[in-house]
């Protein structure tokens, strides 16, 4: 047996022994004995192994299967710029303290450095946005190899999970791989390939106890924000809530699971500054990673803040921290309950609801497709044990301002918060959420969202299809900015060039091209039927009206500020 084969086959072993289920690969010549080794597994019925062609997509493949699974993924490259294409989903997976392996075949060291073919420098290629870098050495003829190998495999996946000290994430194996590539029908090797008896890892890892929960010593008049982060954190923050009767302010990716005994501040209200400034807390307790609202940065800046210590680190952008705590913290039985204060907050999202619901009616009755509206049905549609899958930029925030749903997980790519990729994670999450046991997936995508990553729908014919339905809200653009202060009139000239960024593409041809099913809808009847569960992938185009959107916002927001203004006459 040659070495390239032999280390190929104990890394493959070794990650399935230590709990690695799914496997993405993206063909290549210096991965060749992982690809092998990889196929040879999933024959075995050890793992699920999924191939893509382009490289990026194939990371965030894996990084939708990590995150709907909780599990480490390895996704193999072969070298050169392959291993690039892997970045955006590294920065993700760095963010959302995502356990993603990154297996990155290269050149031997006597070639690094001397103009061989399809080279680059690979050595920490990923720089601080990995938890641990491991080149495993250029495997040779030697003894003592084996345990060295499942050694740092083991390390690999304890780093992963975070079970090393730091938050749980990337990591990154560099393999310098010497030809033959290929097995050379010779079983025999220096030493034994055995791993440990009974299919137990090589080196097994006791995890650390939780930290210990910060006694409940906030005062009555709190209020809770939950961005994005795990479910956990986000139940114990709501159960907190409920026992001290505080409203929280819930981004659909915190999975925050409405009850009856608990406010959720609707996001109308929250963008109030007016009326938030008469009626500020005395303690904000954040939980997770908050990003879709300027509103919710507003009303931590202007309180003090206790943030919880998320994936390593605390989210305070403006700076307003009083305390980090190591966790939630544990209710005493004894904490003030201040009814008036919740009475207050109750009262003004009541206004909030009733300003915005007319408006809202009013769109559904027309039957025209308006974005809030569409993220509302698309939620209502996800059945109890489902999966929705959202979009950065404007999707995610019109599901926000949509409101919760319960039983529905929510997934979204907030670490760094960009477009890339999300084709191929809504793929990996609906494939792991399946898996798991779990109803149909769904996912809400802006058109430049989806076109960033068309090569999402490009699945071979033996590669597992997930049952995902995928809404594309398509205005020919990018509506988000209609929002921001380049929408405002004096940006006119250059707005629609440089921001709005139509692109005209035919999304049937295109979703035909791959032979993904594509249905068009043009209203609220036909979007409703098409979001009936359906079986294999599909896409669903929903056309919107970019100025429709931004115009019903402003409606919405100055129907809000006039309820206010009017109940506290």
């Amino acid at each position: 047996m040659n070495p390239s084969t032999a280390l190929a086959r104990v890394l493959v072993d070794e990650l399935v022994r230590g709990g690695v289920r799914e496997a993405v690969l993206s063909p290549g010549s210096r991965s060749a004995p992982l690809a092998l080794a990889l196929h040879d597994a999933e024959v075995a019925g050890r793992l699920r192994l999924h191939v893509r062609i382009d490289e990026r997509s194939a990371a965030f493949l894996a990084l939708g299967l990590a995150k709907a699974s909780g599990s480490p993924v390895p996704v193999v490259t072969t070298s050169g710029t392959a291993t690039a294409n892997l970045h955006p989903a590294v920065l993700e997976a760095d963010a959302s303290g995502v356990p993603l392996l990154l297996l990155t075949a290269d050149r031997p060291p006597e070639l690094r450095g001397t103009g061989a073919n399809q080279t680059a420098d690979q050595v920490a290629l990923y720089g601080p946005a990995v938890r641990l870098f491991v080149e495993l050495g250029t495997p040779g003829e030697r003894a003592g190899d084996v345990a060295a190998w499942r050694s740092r495999t083991c390390r690999v996946l304890a780093a992963a999970r975070g079970e090393l000290g730091a938050a749980p994430g990337p990591v990154h194996v560099n393999l310098g791989l010497r030809e033959p590539l290929v097995p050379d029908g010779s079983p025999a090797w220096v030493e034994p390939l055995d791993g440990r008896a009974d299919e137990r890892p090589w080196t097994a890892r006791v995890p650390p106890p939780p930290p210990v929960a910060h006694d409940d010593d906030l005062p009555a008049r709190t209020v809770v924000v939950l961005g994005d982060g795990p479910p956990g954190p986000a139940a114990q923050a709501l159960a907190l809530a409920r026992a001290r009767g505080w409203p929280v302010v819930a981004e659909p990716s915190s999975n925050a699971a409405p009850t009856r005994e608990v406010l959720l501040v609707p996001e109308l209200l929250l963008s109030q500054s007016s009326w938030l400034a008469g009626h500020r807390p005395d303690r904000v307790l954040v939980v997770g990673r908050p990003t879709l609202s300027r509103a919710v940065g507003r009303l931590a800046a202007g309180s003090p803040a206790d943030v919880v210590a998320h994936l390593g680190s605390w989210p305070d952008p403006t700076g307003a921290a009083s305390r980090v705590l190591p966790g939630v913290p544990r209710a005493t039985g004894d904490g003030e309950v201040d009814d008036d204060w919740l009475a207050t907050w109750t009262a003004a999202a009541q206004a909030a609801d009733d300003a915005a619901a007319p408006l809202v009616s009013q769109a559904v009755h027309t039957g025209a497709l308006v974005e809030a509206v569409v993220a509302g049905r698309v939620a209502g549609a996800v059945p109890q044990g489902g999966l929705l899958v959202v979009g950065s930029s404007k999707p995610v925030r019109d599901l926000f301002l949509a409101g919760p749903q319960p039983g529905v997980s929510v997934l979204a790519n907030r670490g760094v918060a960009g477009i890339d990729g999300m084709v191929s994670t809504a793929v990996g999450a609906a494939l792991a959420h399946r898996a798991a046991g779990g109803a149909a997936a769904y996912a809400l995508l802006g058109d430049l969202t989806f076109l960033h990553d068309a090569n999402g729908l490009v699945l071979g014919p033996q590669e597992p299809r997930p049952e995902l339905t995928v809404v594309v809200v398509n205005n020919d653009g990018g509506a988000i900015f209609g929002l921001l202060e380049q929408g405002a009139a004096e940006h006119a000239g250059a707005f629609e060039r440089v921001f709005g960024t139509p692109h005209g593409v035919d999304l049937a041809a295109l979703c035909a091209a791959t032979g993904t099913p594509h249905t068009r809808v043009d209203d609220l009847v036909a979007l409703d039927d098409a979001l009936v569960p359906g079986s294999g992938l599909r896409v669903v185009e929903a056309r919107t009206d970019r100025t429709a959107a931004v115009e019903l916002d402003r409606a919405l927001r100055a129907a809000v500020a006039g309820a206010l203004g009017a109940a506290a006459r």
